[in-house]
């Protein structure tokens, strides 16, 4: 799935991204350091990847390349 970086907190490695629709969901230090960034600018498009029936855990963060 794809987003866009919102927010990006590097002391904490958390942040938001927005989905297509607009939609602001939060991510954790732990799926931030599985995607192996380092730094997050917001306006970047970004892949996740979710888990659960809401789809609203984000479980990897990554930058998205074509």
């Amino acid at each position: 799935m794809q987003a866009t970086a919102y927010t990006y907190d590097p002391e904490t490695r958390t942040g938001q991204v927005l989905l297509d629709d607009g939609t602001p969901v939060p991510f954790d230090a732990p799926a931030f350091d599985k995607g192996g960034l380092r730094l997050l600018r917001p306006g970047q498009r970004v892949r996740i990847e979710v888990e659960g029936e809401d789809n609203h855990h984000i479980t990897l963060v990554t930058l998205q390349t074509f």
